[in-house]
Formats: structure tokens, sequence, C-alpha cells
């Protein structure tokens, strides 16, 4: 058990306090940041922050003492405080040399005891233990308290593209949304749709778990018809979107997914399009266009040919 200076308070000055290097939270509520500090500026901190002291030499020669937070939900106390304009703030002075490990450790654990890590804060500490401690899935999940489930399918949000864990850190997707997510995680193009459909059409997480399903699904039946597949990534490689082929005893149905009108409309307009691509192929000239074809004089292919009597008429 370590043991505090003297188990005392001691009020210490603001700036010479630094955030624990080991804090796994990276984004703060600016809301909540502001209440804490309103609260702070009213009625002072009402917790000391736990930290550990060292001497470090100054510039100029000689020491100078420095204070480093220990316990990770400080920092958030630590900036509320600065916010509210105190020059010093309460602090338990902890003995004993802190060791990197320990200081994560302390830091995600606080931090998750509170629930005020975000899924990719937490995920990305969790990996910082794995890959910086060697740390197993189940020994994470003893630390804090979780099963090694929950730390392995926590962990499993950082296999997702950049772009849905940008969309997790701010909040425009849930938690629940990553998990149907990562079931198309083999199906990169499935994946971007779901998630645009999440996002544009406000799916909550059992709608978005039962498109995957269903893709899944799909995907498994038409492993033993190639070709249907095939057909079907041309369909959405020309339409740009989603679409689903659902074959029956007897013919079938298309599905084509659309965001919004002006979505539906440029599909449209592209479906229109290629077929008057394809009519005007597939339609044989009329003789009247084959006359007017045939009395059109010939390009020449060169400047010989430009004097030749076979481009002259009377």
């Amino acid at each position: 058990m370590s043991q505090f200076y003297n188990d005392a308070i001691f009020w210490i000055e603001i700036d010479k306090i630094r955030p624990n290097p080991f804090q796994p939270r990276r984004d703060f509520d600016e809301a909540q940041l502001k209440s804490l500090s309103d609260s702070i500026r009213q009625y002072g901190v009402l917790q000391a922050l736990v930290v550990t002291r060292k001497e470090v030499e100054k510039e100029g020669g000689g020491l100078a003492t420095e204070y480093e937070l220990v316990a990770g939900a400080g920092l958030g106390g630590l900036r509320a405080a600065r916010l509210a304009g105190l020059a010093q703030v309460p602090v338990l002075i902890r003995t004993g040399e802190e060791t990197d490990l320990m200081k994560l450790e302390l830091a995600i654990i606080e931090n998750i005891q509170r629930e005020d890590l975000s899924p990719v804060d937490r995920a990305r500490a969790f990996d910082r233990l794995v890959r910086e401690f060697n740390f197993k899935h189940h020994e994470i999940g003893k630390k804090v308290g979780k099963s090694r489930e929950y730390v392995s399918n926590t962990l499993r949000i950082l296999t997702l593209p950049e772009y849905i864990i940008n969309a997790l850190s701010e909040n425009k997707i849930s938690e629940g949304h990553t998990r149907p997510l990562m079931m198309l995680i083999d199906r990169p193009q499935e994946q971007e749709t779901l998630f645009k459909e999440i996002i544009f059409k406000k799916l909550n997480v059992r709608e978005a778990e039962s498109i995957a399903r269903h893709i899944a699904v799909e995907r498994a039946r038409k492993l033993i018809d190639q070709e249907l597949i095939d057909i079907e990534d041309q369909f959405k490689e020309k339409l740009g979107t989603r679409v689903r082929i659902e074959k029956k005893d007897e013919g079938g149905t298309v599905k084509i997914d659309f965001f919004n009108k002006d979505d539906l409309r440029a599909l449209l307009e592209r479906i229109d399009k290629e077929m008057e691509e394809r009519v005007r192929e597939a339609v044989p000239l009329t003789e009247e266009e084959k006359i007017l074809a045939e009395d059109e004089p010939a390009k020449p292919d060169d400047d010989g040919s430009l004097y030749s009597i076979s481009n002259f008429s009377i």
C-alpha cells in the first residue's frame, strides 16, 4: 500500500503541477468542464488531487520542485481549477517511486471506475497496456474489474477505419453502433455504406444490427452463386450505393438504397443516361441515315490524300 507524505493535505501552486503523461483521457466535454469550474469557483476544490513530488535541476543551476498528477481523473479537476482562476489547489503527495506502468494503471482504473473515459480513449489505453507492458486481455480485465470479452471487444474498436473511430470520438455514433460495423470488417464497401446510413438515416443500434446480419446472411447464401455476386458488385460500382439482389425460386428482387431525394434523383439520371447510351448502340441506322453517312466526305488520313480525286465531286 503506497503511503502519503505525513497523510496531510498540502496547498500547491497550480503552475507547478504537470499532467500525468500516461493520462488516457484526451477529450473533455467543455460544458462539463465549465460546470465543474463554476462549482470550484463557488465552493473550492472539494477533493484533493493525488500527486508525486520530485526535484528537477534548473537551467541556471539549483533545484526546483515539480509535482505530477498520479490519478487520471484529476486532470479534469486541474483544468477546471485553472479555468476558475485558482492559484493553489489541495493535494496529497504520494511517496515512493512510481513506475510508468503504475501511473498508466492508476489513470486507467480511476477513469473507468468513474466512467470518464470515452470508448476510443479506453480502447487506446488498453492497447498501451498490451503493446507497452505485454498485458494479456484477462489481466487487463482483472485490473479494471471487467471480463476478458469486454477488454477484447473494446480493443476491436481500433480495427475500424479511422473515419469511424473519429465519428465515435465525436459522439456522431454510439459504441453500440460499432458492433454491426465490425460485423462487416471484411466488407469495407458495405461497411462504409452502413456507416453513412447510420449517420444520415439516424439508425439506432438494433436497426443497424439487423442490416448487418441481413448482409452477412445474404452473402453466405450467395457464395454458391458467384455470378450473382459479380452482378451485384457491378450494380454497386455503377450506382455508387448498396444494391441487394434477393433471388427466389422463380425470379427475385433488386433493392437499391438511397439516403435522400437528391440521391434518388441522381440515381435515376444515371440509369437514364446509361439506358440512352445502350439504345444508341443497339438501334441500327435507318436508310436515310445510312445515305447521309455515305454522303459525308471522307476524312483524309494524311496530307497526300488531301488532294485525291476521290475527295472531289462535280
